[in-house]
């Protein structure tokens, strides 16, 4: 192991894949309304769901992330596009590196990235809303595994800025509750 390297349990791995999966099954209806009879994105999220319920990581996350993502490129349009994308990074959560590089969190957080991004296209949807609640479903470890991180890498798509807007909050702490005696009350 490398210096800034680091033992990710097998319980972890599958807290992470449960976040992104709980993300991503936001969205697969987007995805699943225009592209009734393509089953990939569905079967990534099965695949990922298997394994954070207890299964062992296998082969079957690998392949489904990549029959997802390749189901994204081949979307008819960009709400699909990033649901199917949601539910490929889903499954590939299980393949989360114990390697401290910003790269990483996209494994962790891009998921949630990418459902914000459909949800806030939705006609009248609340701008911010969807992150908060997001935010909210990644519960512990997830955001103590997301701080082994460096932060998310930086860049100029929508979705690079709302996974960052993702990972600053959770790094922060915001949207979790507060412990006893935090309110100051």
């Amino acid at each position: 192991m490398a210096a800034d390297d680091f033992v990710l349990a097998p319980e972890e791995l599958r807290a992470v894949a449960r976040f992104a999966a709980s993300c991503a099954s936001r969205v697969l209806p987007d995805f699943e309304a225009v592209a009734p009879h393509d089953s990939r994105p569905r079967e990534a999220l099965d695949a990922a769901r298997i394994f954070a319920e207890g299964a062992p990581r296998s082969n079957r996350q690998r392949t489904a992330a990549i029959a997802a993502h390749r189901a994204a490129r081949e979307a008819p349009d960009e709400r699909a596009r990033l649901a199917a994308l949601a539910c490929g990074d889903a499954a590939a959560a299980a393949y989360l590196h114990p390697i401290a590089r910003a790269s990483q969190v996209g494994h962790i957080l891009r998921a949630a990235a990418c459902a914000a991004i459909v949800h806030e296209s939705r006609p009248g949807a609340e701008p911010g809303s969807e992150v908060r609640a997001l935010i909210a479903l990644a519960e512990e470890p997830v955001p103590a595994i997301l701080r082994r991180y460096p932060p998310a890498p930086e860049g100029r798509t929508r979705l690079a800025q709302v996974m960052g807007e993702i990972d600053a909050a959770l790094r922060s702490g915001a949207g979790a509750p507060p412990t006893d005696g935090a309110s100051g009350a």
